[in-house]
């Protein structure tokens, strides 16, 4: 039997290799189990939301139709008006959004469109990184190009590194903006420079930024990629498209609902791809969703509760560990001064926790795996846990010492 031999060049995802690393370590059953491996949101969902889904007369009448792949214009309405408040950008509701089933879907299926298999393609993405952005290149045919996030350059990535002939070879490039795992946030200027190679190079840009509701100083929120481009002209979004979820910026990662907007030409061969694709959003999650992107007070509670959190932790952690505050996201991309496979093994053991080893996160790409002496660490509990959580790892860090 045959399958698709690009199957066989995909690697273990990392959650997997988490799980044989540590098959035969024994916890501390002593001690309550926290994950902190994972980035799936704890906080609870908007009531609202709830209410919605559980509504009988409403789940009667949508349930009874097929939905719609490019969505209801309500939805796309609100996912344009959230759109022109957070990043004060216009976009057409009509040719310039697609709802999608969450981020990690559209990720993946974005390159399956877009990407020509009998081109000899490359894809960049940042190292280390969210893994179906390697997955969905090679499953595409194409060669991926890892490119690090630069520790002495506060994780952001060096574009300059790259020569005129990969450039012309690649034809898509994939950012995260709060980063995974790291928590650095592209800059608008950044981001206009990596526009401007797009053009001069002709490839697509998409820019995951579905952290980009959980930050630090309120002062200074992420930037879009969509705003970036308004402001350097490309008012059309040429070459530039984005993800978002409300997984992260509304706490339902179970709904599976985000959007694609941008490029309406490029988003036009996206939608004929996805009518084929079979992946419309259920009407019942279309609703939700709506009523979701047209609310901002629970976004701004989330984040709140998570820069709370945070401000606690480091306070606890940076006596022990050298701490880096995040720009944005959830997670601590935390240095460890033994391995970061082993960390991860004994602090299980030790304080039954479980971490994200860096080098499962990262790729050698001749210059060594950024990820190796790091681990990623989800602060997703709430924070009573999550404080709890810091000091069993402060005690973790004064054994190693």
């Amino acid at each position: 039997m045959r399958f698709n031999p690009q199957l066989e060049l995909l690697q273990q995802y990392p959650f997997e290799r988490l799980r044989d690393l540590t098959r035969d370590v024994s916890p501390n059953h002593k001690l309550e189990a926290v994950a902190l491996s994972i980035g799936e949101p704890k906080h609870a969902p908007p009531t609202f939301v709830i209410r919605a889904l559980s509504d009988p007369e409403s789940l009667r009448r949508l349930l009874a139709t097929y939905p719609a792949t490019k969505g209801s214009q309500d939805l796309r309405a609100a996912i344009t008006n959230w759109l022109r408040e957070r990043f004060r950008v216009t976009v057409d509701a009509n040719t310039e959004v697609l709802p999608v089933n969450g981020t990690r879907e559209a990720l993946f299926s974005f390159a399956q469109a877009m990407l020509d298999s009998s081109s000899s393609a490359q894809v960049l993405m940042p190292n280390p990184f969210y893994q179906i952005y390697e997955g969905a290149a090679i499953l595409a045919g194409a060669e991926p190009i890892y490119l690090a996030n630069d520790p002495q350059q506060g994780y952001q990535q060096d574009y300059s590194r790259i020569n005129p002939a990969t450039w012309k070879r690649i034809k898509l490039v994939y950012v995260c903006s709060p980063g995974n795992p790291t928590g650095q946030v592209m800059t608008q200027t950044q981001m206009c420079e990596l526009i401007e190679l797009a053009h001069r190079y002709d490839f697509i840009i998409a820019s995951d930024e579905c952290y980009s509701e959980i930050y630090f100083d309120d002062t200074a929120p992420p930037c879009s990629l969509l705003s970036a481009s308004e402001a350097l002209g490309n008012a059309n979004f040429s070459r530039c498209v984005v993800f978002h979820s409300l997984s992260k910026r509304s706490n339902l990662p179970g709904l599976r609902s985000g959007f694609v907007a941008g490029d309406a030409q490029v988003l036009s061969q996206y939608l004929l791809y996805r009518t084929y694709h079979g992946c419309a959003l259920g009407a019942h999650h279309q609703l939700a969703s709506t009523l979701a992107w047209n609310d901002q007070a629970h976004v701004d509670e989330n984040r709140a509760l998570y820069q709370v959190k945070f401000a606690a932790i480091s306070d606890i952690l940076s006596p022990t560990f050298p701490i880096r505050q995040p720009q944005g996201g959830f997670y601590h991309w935390l240095e460890t001064p033994i391995s970061d496979t082993e960390f991860c093994k004994q602090l299980l053991a030790q304080q039954n926790i479980t971490v994200m080893p860096g080098t499962f996160l990262g790729r050698d790409s001749g210059l060594g795996n950024p990820g190796t002496n790091h681990v990623r660490v989800a602060w997703v509990a709430n924070l009573e846990r999550c404080v709890e959580a810091a000091h069993r790892l402060v005690q973790f860090g004064k054994s190693l010492a």
